[in-house]
């Protein structure tokens, strides 16, 4: 099992949070509230999931898998937290969905799995490990020709600190203190360039904003918190889309 691309203190931050993940009212209410919201722009931009082979790549305790299993995928899921994908596991059981769960990283992933899905999704997991390129990397060789690859993180702005450091974690306390790194988050530019290099081309690119009184998250088209990517593998044998940035 390939471990390299692995941090153990983020790894450990979500083992804490593992036996509250489906809890909407505790510390994964955040993800709970972005969940249809990033079901349905997978969804949508993939032209349906039903019967399609989907990863979820840093699935946690299973909130996106599901979903994506509930859309009629074919679904898989890998984490190298140990509570989380056991907590995962024994969901999937009580929701009666058939999800392949895995403790493994998608570098490790990749090497019996290329081109493999035509769904790979790596949603708010890209800031929490050393070489996210890495990830972007294995990502783009598992996806088919015609396929997608979802990315999501956080945008490396003032405004970002300030959003989901200072006030989500030390003021409104919906997150535990340490959650995020700043020096860990990502530009749209880097993601964009690291799919490209992995020979992807990007599709969409859309910024995704949280309305504290309604306590939802919509599309945007600022960028400057939190955004998601929607890459596609180019099939020779498909006519070309052109891209919406």
């Amino acid at each position: 099992m390939q471990q390299s691309n692995v941090d153990p203190v983020e790894v450990g931050k979500f083992e804490k949070l593992a036996t509250t993940w489906w809890d909407p009212q505790g510390h994964s209410k955040p993800l709970h509230q972005l969940n249809p919201l990033r079901a349905g722009y997978i969804e949508r931009h993939a032209d349906g999931l039903y019967g399609k082979q989907v990863l979820d790549v840093g699935c946690g305790g299973g909130l996106l898998t599901e979903a994506m299993a509930k859309a009629g995928a074919q679904a898989t899921g890998l984490d190298m937290g140990e509570e989380p994908v056991e907590v995962a596991r024994l969901h999937a059981l009580e929701s009666e969905l058939d999800i392949n769960y895995q403790l493994c990283t998608a570098e490790a992933h990749a090497e019996h799995k290329a081109g493999h899905y035509e769904v790979v999704t790596c949603m708010e997991m890209l800031e929490h490990v050393p070489d996210p390129e890495s990830v972007i990397r294995a990502c783009a060789a598992m996806v088919k020709p015609g396929g997608h690859l979802y990315l999501s993180t956080i945008n490396k702005t003032p405004l970002a600190y300030l959003t989901t450091i200072v006030g989500a974690e030390h003021i409104v306390k919906v997150l535990p203190k340490g959650t995020h790194d700043y020096k860990k988050f990502l530009r749209p530019s880097q993601l964009i360039r690291w799919c490209e290099q992995a020979g992807l081309r990007v599709a969409h690119a859309d910024g995704v904003l949280y309305n504290p009184l309604t306590e939802t998250f919509k599309l945007s088209n600022r960028m400057d918190i939190n955004y998601m990517i929607h890459a596609v593998k180019p099939d020779e044998n498909q006519g070309s889309e052109s891209p919406t940035l």
